[in-house]
């Protein structure tokens, strides 16, 4: 398998373990949206006993490059992934951008045992939503702060804010 393959199958992974110990569900988008810069969507019910669901659109970049620092991760981001993701329709669902770093070595991305199983590094979240047009014309390099980190509890309260109506 091509480690671009490995590497977005991890991201997968990565994003259903969370989604789903969150209380959502994922799936993997189709290729139409993928061709608009959506690689995954999670839904669900945000409160108990209500029917209405709540959905947020991912997309994804997996890396083993070292672009962490003390105050985040300033990721080279293709413009058209750029341009995607600072969605300025607002009758869209919230898109944001997964960053999810793994170690240099496949053989290190995961450890386990009959106890537990680790994913190795973390995975970071931001929104571009708003962002101005950029006058690059391959890339531009956005920054997440280290605070941003896709958990468990970020995700509840990201699905809270989009089921209160709120901007991400």
């Amino acid at each position: 398998m091509f480690i671009t393959t490995q590497k977005e199958e991890y991201s997968y992974a990565y994003i259903s373990a969370v989604a789903s110990t969150a209380g959502y569900s994922f799936q993997i988008a189709p290729r139409p949206l993928d061709l608009v810069g959506v690689d995954v969507t999670i839904t669900g019910i945000v409160s108990p006993g209500s029917r209405r669901r709540t959905r947020l659109d991912l997309q994804l970049k997996c890396t083993s490059q070292d672009i962490l620092d003390d105050d985040g991760i300033r990721f080279p981001l293709e413009i058209k992934n750029y341009n995607e993701l600072r969605n300025i329709n607002p009758d869209d669902d919230p898109l944001l951008l997964i960053i999810i770093l793994v170690p240099e070595k496949v053989e290190d991305w995961l450890q386990q045992s009959e106890t537990e199983l680790c994913m190795k590094r973390c995975a970071y979240w931001m929104s571009l939503r708003g962002q101005p047009e950029s006058n690059n014309q391959t890339t531009v390099t956005v920054y997440i702060p280290r605070t941003n980190v896709f958990t468990v509890d970020a995700l509840r309260t990201l699905m809270q804010q989009i089921a209160n109506g709120e901007t991400i």
